[in-house]
């Protein structure tokens, strides 16, 4: 991407060129050497970097886009634009290429300056006014709280926080977003794992679920548990205890994940929690929302979202026969509370290959 000056006053050669190329044809149409009123707009010219270096930096196509409109052959309206094209300090040469390309050399000085206002603009350099302010919220990682970050999480991680980053540079608001899976059945599972490891720790026979978590990363929050809170949660009812664990062990891994977060230089604006959909009303609001519009049907003892009449090929339980929410109910709510109550304007979610059959969903929810 080549540009001009720095900071907030970037702006892309590109468009300096095809505003120039406008211009031209503009002035052809003046003189009275083309047809037609001068009105060409530059958001209109295409303009591209050639596939050959002999035929300079840039082409643009326009004179074959409007041969027909103007009813002049290509190359004559090429040559008319070519030798109007005027930018001293910028374009060194324009010429004209069969069928009808007008194609533009940058001057060389004007290039080799370009290093001192790189230098001199430093990490503001390249910067555009694209988005114009309009606020993106982009949401990556968002791993449950379950176990420590792998590799693979690594790449969301990457691809998130460079995507957040460009967005940035090109004029976007952007606030870069962890959700933390923090409700449902496999949370339970956790805290019931832990808590079996730390009664073992105390002695005490209490099996991990069959369907439990086994790494050994259990068997270490449980000991750094035990070491803070000694047999505290041993002599509490099993319920009370298993809900002190969820909580104790949530917040110890958020802490870990946050910890190698930093260590690659990502970071979060907002951690949002899941259970926090449930526990403010938002899900039986949105809930209540797809009833009145007649998009959710109870059958085979399960609620369903009937994406169906979406165009979808198959509806997606919301509610499980047990009365459960799916991880589907929550991101529906959540995707709500994204652009209705906090009002982005645009919404990027980095998932895992594992979320491909979610996409088309919850794209049909959402609209």
């Amino acid at each position: 991407m080549t540009s001009f000056g720095g900071g907030s006053g970037t702006v892309l050669v590109r468009d300096r060129i095809a505003g120039l190329i406008a211009a031209a044809l503009e002035q052809a149409q003046a003189d009275g050497e083309l047809p037609g009123q001068p009105s060409a707009d530059p958001a209109a010219v295409v303009v591209e970097r050639p596939q050959k270096p002999e035929h300079g930096d840039y082409a643009s196509n326009v004179a074959l886009r409007m041969a027909k409109q103007l009813g002049v052959p290509p190359m004559a309206i090429a040559s008319a634009i070519a030798s109007r094209v005027r930018e001293p300090g910028l374009v060194a040469s324009a010429s004209v290429a069969r069928p009808g390309f007008v194609n533009l050399t940058l001057d060389p000085t004007w290039l080799t300056s370009q290093v001192d206002q790189i230098r001199a603009a430093g990490a503001a350099f390249g910067r555009v006014h694209t988005g114009g302010g309009r606020r993106v919220q982009v949401e990556f990682v968002s791993v449950n709280p379950t176990g420590p970050l792998h590799i693979g999480h690594a790449r969301g991680a990457v691809i998130g926080s460079g995507l957040a980053a460009i967005l940035e540079a090109a004029g976007y608001h952007v606030e870069r977003e962890y959700y933390v899976n923090d409700a449902g059945s496999q949370m339970d599972l956790f805290a019931r794992s832990i808590y079996s490891r730390y009664m073992q720790g105390l002695g005490r026979d209490l099996p991990v679920p069959a369907d439990g978590y086994m790494g050994e990363y259990v068997d270490d929050l449980a000991g750094e548990i035990a070491a803070e809170q000694g047999d505290r949660l041993g002599d509490m009812a099993a319920e009370e205890a298993v809900a002190q664990m969820r909580q104790l062990g949530v917040e110890k891994m958020l802490k870990a994940i946050r910890d190698d977060l930093d260590s690659v230089r990502v970071s979060m604006d907002v951690w949002f929690s899941e259970t926090s959909l449930y526990d403010d009303g938002s899900y039986e609001m949105v809930r209540g929302m797809l009833e009145d519009r007649g998009l959710l049907s109870r059958r085979e003892g399960a609620l369903w979202f009937t994406s169906t009449a979406l165009g979808e090929d198959k509806d997606n339980v919301v509610e499980r026969t047990s009365g459960e929410p799916t991880y589907f109910a929550s991101d529906i709510a959540y995707h709500y509370d994204k652009f209705v109550r906090r009002g982005f304007d645009s919404v990027v979610d980095v998932w895992g290959a594992d979320h491909q059959g979610h996409i088309p969903r919850m794209k049909a929810v959402v609209s």
